[in-house]
């Protein structure tokens, strides 16, 4: 019924012919074959395509490709830990393996299923203008904490001073809102509002944070060395989005893709925003 071509890619036979075409090829990502075959053996009983929708999802190489994660840097910017990562050298500019990118990413994604099973919060960062769009709109979409801005050295190992700077941004949100700013002079409102300005701006993005987060994910770890920092430090895991100048040395979790294309981490950061969301 069903056959294992290897670890990643499966073929679903003619038994769900008004479901597939036939053969089906696909990635899936974040479960073993067994789970895969149990779904789908439900979603022939139970007719269900939202089921057959979940079972699908893939990391498609082409989709991949045509995001652009495949593009490099030049050759002479080249960490040695990502030389393994690279399929080839094109006029002077590394090539990205995409199908070592692939174990890469669905490693990621397993990680992030056990820590959305757990209720485990996860603070995004990507301060490159390249970044920033897709980072909030992912955050903001799992109700995640994130950095868009610049990273304030001590975000995590001088979380006390931190969470005091949230909690004045809430304080004059709140207070704004109810109106209570009226009472002070103009001179004080405008101080007052060009310090609301400047918290808004480095510390909107976590608002609500009680606590140190369990995961970060980091677009262009060489760029954010003091987040990294911090969480190695803090001995928090990270998932980073780092093209072939970044060193994967001590991340946990390291995907090695085009970081300077703002298709390339959409593309990459939809994929861990659905693991998330499974």
């Amino acid at each position: 019924m069903f056959t294992k071509k290897n670890n990643s890619t499966f073929y679903l036979k003619s038994q769900f012919p008004s479901l597939v075409k036939n053969p089906f090829k696909c990635y899936i990502y974040g479960s073993s074959f067994d789970e895969i075959i149990q779904l789908l053996r439900l979603v022939r009983r139970k007719r269900n395509t939202s089921l057959l929708q979940i079972v699908m999802k893939t990391i498609d190489p082409k989709d991949l490709m045509e995001a652009g994660v495949h593009y490099g840097y030049s050759r002479t910017r080249r960490h040695p830990t990502v030389s393994k990562f690279i399929y080839g050298t094109k006029d002077k500019v590394d090539i990205i393996d995409i199908e070592k990118t692939i174990p890469q990413i669905e490693a990621a994604v397993n990680f992030l299923k056990g820590l959305a099973a757990s209720g485990k919060t996860v603070l995004f960062v990507g301060v490159k203008p390249e970044s920033r769009a897709s980072v909030q709109d992912v955050a903001t979409g799992l109700n995640q904490p994130f950095v868009t801005e610049r990273w304030i050295g001590g975000m995590l190992t001088n979380f006390t001073e931190i969470k005091r700077r949230i909690n004045k941004l809430e304080d004059m949100r709140e207070k704004t809102t109810n109106g209570e700013l009226a009472k002070f002079t103009k001179k004080e409102q405008l101080l007052m509002s060009r310090e609301m300005e400047r918290l808004n701006k480095y510390f909107s993005g976590m608002v609500g944070v009680a606590k140190l987060p369990d995961a970060l994910i980091i677009v262009d770890p060489k760029k954010e060395h003091i987040a990294v920092a911090e969480a190695r430090k803090s001995n928090i895991p990270m998932i980073t989005i780092g093209n072939t100048d970044c060193s994967i040395r001590a991340i946990e979790y390291p995907i090695i893709a085009n970081d300077g294309s703002a298709s390339s981490i959409k593309a990459i950061l939809a994929i861990l925003k659905d693991a998330y969301q499974q």
